[in-house]
């Protein structure tokens, strides 16, 4: 069972059309996935987006991607 003590994704009609994006950022969460997908990880997504905590992502990947590690 996963505990949140915040989420670490949000969306907003005000941010991107309402698009989920990852917290205090205007990076969409899917952008992670379609990263990881085409073969980076997540260090190079970080890289590529210093605006998104580690925390975030790692929390993120987990309530997206059950049983991912």
């Amino acid at each position: 069972m996963i505990v949140l003590e915040h989420s670490p994704v949000t969306a907003s009609r005000e941010v991107l059309g309402g698009t989920l994006v990852f917290r205090g950022t205007r990076v969409p969460a899917q952008t992670l996935l379609d990263y990881l997908n085409d073969g980076f990880d997540l260090g190079q997504f970080l890289e590529f987006f210093p605006s998104v905590r580690r925390e975030d992502a790692l929390e993120f990947l987990a309530l997206a991607v059950p049983g991912a590690k």
